[in-house]
């Protein structure tokens, strides 16, 4: 039976575990704390990185732009048909990451629809 002593020290030990022990996600995440301490410290600056999100798009007017009905649309561009639904009556906005993607469907319909063909297609043996 383990003591509160001995689970005490094995708490210690896994703080200072070799770096050839700790995973490399465990590093990774033992460099960033320590640069956040430095930081709280003031003995560092962090990096701060700036990222443009796609503004709210209306996703009827992009599918009614393209001629499609909502299963066409859905179909073509790999949507679910309830999905589609959901974002047109605004019951859910589509994350930043869908917003891009339906962006550059209004854009340019036809490179997103030869990207998802070359996708799709099965890959062929060079033999």
């Amino acid at each position: 039976m383990a003591t509160k002593n001995s689970s005490v020290s094995a708490s210690k030990r896994s703080k200072t575990a070799s770096p050839k022990l700790q995973t490399a996600r465990g590093r990774s995440l033992m460099k960033g704390l320590i640069e956040f301490q430095e930081f709280l410290e003031g003995k560092r600056q962090l990096v701060v990185h700036h990222y443009d999100v796609p503004d709210p798009v209306d996703v009827r007017a992009i599918r009614e732009r393209s001629g499609l009905s909502q299963v066409e649309f859905a179909r073509r561009f790999a949507i679910s048909p309830r999905t589609l639904q959901d974002w047109e009556q605004r019951r859910r906005e589509p994350d930043s990451a869908i917003r891009a993607y339906l962006t550059v469907i209004d854009r340019n319909p036809t490179a997103v629809q030869k990207a998802l063909a070359r996708a799709s297609a099965p890959i062929r043996s060079s033999r």
